[in-house]
């Protein structure tokens, strides 16, 4: 059933599959060659590794210091990456520090209550202790050391780590606002620390995604409120909030992060003012990390096409890199699609992305998968079916059933496999012809066409992500 929240608004605007000629996706959950004669293709090495012990009491609402789980976000800092000449071969952590229904479906199946559709509610409408352990749980296991050892054995050189503003302990001397976060469960914190230094631990940069703002960025589940009324864009209160934990997070635990991500998918098309809002946040977030850290900046194309951006944030601003988000299944048109003209269509994209990479700021393509259709179960909200099969809020016709496109992947046949090996190949030679790509994301609960984790052991995703069975895929 719809839960009353959803935001039927922002599921019309889905319909909308091309912005400013740039694929984009509405769902859930955003992408710079870096300008100014300044700015080198070695990062700039971190602030000093902080030392830093996190916050490990974890309440509902608050984020407070004592003890638990311990973490230290003390550690030598690695070598300098070099950006700009070695692409970003990444995966994205997702579903950790900012759950999402589809990714761990059992976390939210396991509250008996369907209107528990994201974080607020899940926080909202069951007992806090009860909400608590259940996420506490989550946080020690959904992600172990043990993921991090397969992250690095793959090949891969960053994580992108989403992480919500609840767990960020932000006290009064931190910000002239508000610290409160009911009714989300707080907590995170020190599982957060634990992520940044296995990171480091085994040879792996991340880049830290701000997942989640204050009032919603977007309306969508990812950012931990499902709602048709977002306001963190028409709230000052909650942008200088956002600008307060990006400078906390930088000064506390950049020595640890190569990138740090402004925001998640900030949803522009919301209201006439957001773009103006959006340009204006970006400046001051730039300036809020470099005023504490020398860190990377990251930020995205608010779902207007990076020529939006085009001579934003270059010269004199150094070390800032767009973030592009490229799926193609978030409407019918998409989902029409032949396997062909999947691949055509990511071939087509490619020259509009280096265009704007070799003139303005670097640009990674920071999230995409080898899924083809909207089948993972909640994919598009808990209690939301798919296009695919004409299960979605607004019913349409469907494009067949949903069986063998996701769940197991030892129900896809040996054709679907090839595609997805193809259609993997063809996005990275996207990531690659700028400065690179982080695949969303490295494990699913019930969504094998998802995981990077389940593609290796499908063998659609080489163990060796330079390794090519299609290397001229764009000109055959």
């Amino acid at each position: 059933m719809l839960s009353s929240v959803f935001p039927l608004g922002l599921l019309l605007l889905c319909l909308h599959h091309r912005v400013v000629d740039a694929a984009q996706q509405c769902r859930l959950q955003l992408n710079g060659k870096a300008s100014g004669a300044s700015v080198t293709s070695t990062s700039t090495s971190p602030q000093n590794a902080p030392s830093l012990t996190g916050p490990t009491t974890s309440t509902a609402g608050t984020a407070t210091a004592s003890s638990g789980a311990s973490a230290s976000a003390s550690a030598t800092p690695l070598p300098p990456f070099p950006y700009g000449t070695t692409p970003i071969r990444g995966v994205n952590l997702g579903g950790w520090f900012m759950t999402e229904p589809w990714i761990t479906p059992s976390l939210f199946n396991n509250t008996g209550n369907p209107a528990i559709v994201d974080e607020f509610t899940f926080g909202q409408l069951q007992d806090p202790d009860t909400a608590l352990s259940a996420m506490q749980n989550h946080w020690a296991t959904w992600y172990t050391e043990d993921d991090f050892i397969a992250i690095a054995a793959a090949g891969l050189t960053h994580v992108r780590l989403p992480l919500a503003f609840w767990h960020v302990p932000l006290t009064s001397a931190d910000t002239n606002g508000s610290t409160s976060v009911e009714p989300f469960i707080a907590g995170a914190w020190p599982y957060f620390l634990k992520a940044l230094n296995w990171a480091n631990m085994h040879g792996i940069r991340v880049i830290l995604d701000l997942h989640g703002a204050p009032g919603s960025q977007n309306g969508f589940d990812n950012s931990g409120q499902r709602t048709s009324d977002p306001i963190w864009s028409t709230s000052p209160a909650n942008i200088s909030r956002t600008l307060d934990t990006l400078t906390f997070l930088t000064k506390h635990v950049g020595g640890l992060v190569d990138v740090v991500e402004l925001l998640n998918e900030p949803a522009t098309f919301l209201n006439p003012s957001y773009p103006a809002t959006l340009r204006q946040f970006w400046t001051n977030g730039y300036n809020a990390v470099r005023a504490v850290g020398s860190n990377k900046v990251m930020i995205g194309d608010g779902f207007q096409g990076v020529d939006s951006w085009t001579d934003f944030l270059t010269s004199p601003a150094q070390g800032v890199l767009m973030d592009y988000h490229e799926y193609q299944i978030f409407s019918v048109p998409e989902l029409s699609r032949s396997f062909d003209d999947h691949i055509n269509f990511a071939c087509s994209s490619m020259a509009d992305l280096t265009n704007f990479a070799n003139n303005n700021i670097w640009t990674v393509v920071g999230e995409w998968s080898t899924a083809v259709t909207d089948c993972a179960l909640w994919l598009n909200g808990r209690g939301i079916g798919a296009r695919w099969d004409g299960t979605w809020y607004t019913p349409n016709t469907p494009l067949g059933s949903c069986d063998g496109w996701t769940g197991s992947s030892s129900n896809f046949s040996s054709d679907y496999k090839t595609f997805l090996r193809q259609y993997w190949e063809v996005q990275v030679t996207m990531g690659e012809n700028v400065q690179g790509w982080i695949y969303w994301t490295w494990k699913a609960e019930n969504a094998d066409d998802w995981s990077y984790q389940k593609g290796l052991e499908g063998g659609w995703i080489p163990q060796d992500p330079t390794d090519r069975l299609y290397p001229n895929i764009c000109n055959s």
